[in-house]
């Protein structure tokens, strides 16, 4: 069963996300706290959302996303940031049921993507997109600017007297 997280969720989800950074090989970088994680989800103004999968109404995997938008075709999408299911539960179809859920969702509200990251070494879970018809953007590369390089930058704004 797939549904809609709620507060109550949150240490659960904070639970799995170090499992998912684990998994990844960096468990140190998961430093969110249920705090920061209610007020992102559940606050004024929510920044994410997260769909729960369940097995005998125990969370066994979450996905949790935030709207994007493509100035090519004025339209909304979803970025699924996480995804996650519990070993003990892979291969029941949780995976595959929650990016069903959040097509859905794009297909019901009008977006045009649903995109995601996933890790170059991950072949089972690239193996298991590419079975769902998802497809690599082999011509883009993704950049980030964190720490350091991130302060600086921001030092040289010009924006808000900067």
């Amino acid at each position: 069963m797939i549904r809609e997280a709620t507060p109550d969720d949150v240490p659960v989800l904070l639970a799995m996300i170090g499992e998912l950074a684990a998994y990844e090989r960096a468990p140190e970088a998961a430093r969110a706290t249920e705090p920061q994680l209610k007020e992102a989800l559940f606050g004024p103004q929510p920044a994410a959302f997260a769909l729960i999968a369940e097995a005998d109404g125990t969370p066994v995997g979450f996905a949790l996303w935030f709207r994007n938008f493509s100035t090519w075709t004025g339209t909304h999408g979803v970025y699924l940031e996480d995804l996650y299911v519990r070993p003990e539960a892979r291969g029941g179809g949780h995976g595959k049921a929650l990016l069903a859920a959040l097509a859905e969702i794009c297909v019901a509200r009008g977006y045009e993507r649903f995109e995601w990251s996933v890790l170059d070494w991950n072949e089972p879970s690239i193996g298991f997109y590419r079975s769902i018809g998802a497809r690599p953007m082999d011509e883009w590369t993704v950049f980030r600017l964190t720490g350091e390089a991130l302060h600086n930058l921001a030092g040289a704004s010009r924006v808000n007297g900067g």
